[in-house]
């Protein structure tokens, strides 16, 4: 009921992942990042548990392929997950069970890898990381580029209703954590995105607030938090 993206930015260094569901507030229980280590997705019949675990395995300097697979070995129900990992190195790793739901598929690229359950179609996530490939600016902005590109060759097969953007950079939190948890109505990925072009322009503001704010911009405008 899902569909992701996780990726790394060789030229800032920033690590990411995208993704929409027809599931509630989807990136709460399936994104997870952390600076300067990597990027991992949990999902299909989701254990939020085995992002941070996949994350651990990073810190202690395993690569993608060796996290998502001491992920899959320690949970006691490996034929009902998909998971997906980017390391430090921009090498890649996915694992989907016996059981994942629907049409699934994945797909790998340079610094990325897209997976998906119940999809429309197995285009899906090679579409999403040839958007990803051909997208210029920062990362949030190709990651945005790959969740279009989803919906576009079909998305999920049924409505999607939730979909989040996250961005690790240098810090221990977010350089940004954009979350569409529920739409009746519309596209939570054209929520998504206008919620990033709105965020966008203040990012970097924001991080230089909290590391010395005497060298922080535009104190006291409409906005400022």
């Amino acid at each position: 009921m899902t569909f992701s993206i996780v990726a790394r930015c060789v030229r800032s260094g920033q690590f990411g992942v995208a993704i929409s569901s027809s599931s509630p507030a989807v990136a709460a229980r399936c994104a997870h990042a952390r600076a300067g280590l990597g990027a991992v997705a949990t999902q299909n019949v989701t254990n939020p548990a085995l992002g941070p675990l996949m994350l651990d395995r990073l810190a202690a300097g395993a690569s993608a392929a060796t996290a998502v697979a001491a992920a899959r070995d320690a949970d006691g129900f490996p034929d009902y997950r998909q998971l997906l990992a980017v390391d430090a190195g921009g090498r890649t790793a996915v694992h989907s069970g016996a059981k994942a739901l629907g049409i699934w598929a994945a797909a790998e690229g340079s610094d990325c890898a897209a997976g998906g359950n119940l999809l429309a179609s197995e285009s899906v996530p090679a579409a999403m990381v040839a958007a990803f490939a051909a997208a210029a600016g920062p990362l949030g902005d190709r990651l945005i580029a790959a969740m279009r590109a989803a919906i576009a060759t079909g998305g999920e097969a049924g409505p999607v209703r939730s979909a989040g953007l996250l961005v690790v950079d240098r810090t221990s939190w977010p350089y940004a954590d954009l979350r569409i948890d529920w739409l009746d109505d519309g596209c939570p990925v054209a929520a998504l995105t206008r919620a990033w072009e709105v965020y966008r322009p203040q990012a970097d503001a924001y991080v230089t607030r909290a590391l010395d704010p005497t060298a922080a911009p535009s104190f006291g405008v409409p906005g400022d938090a």
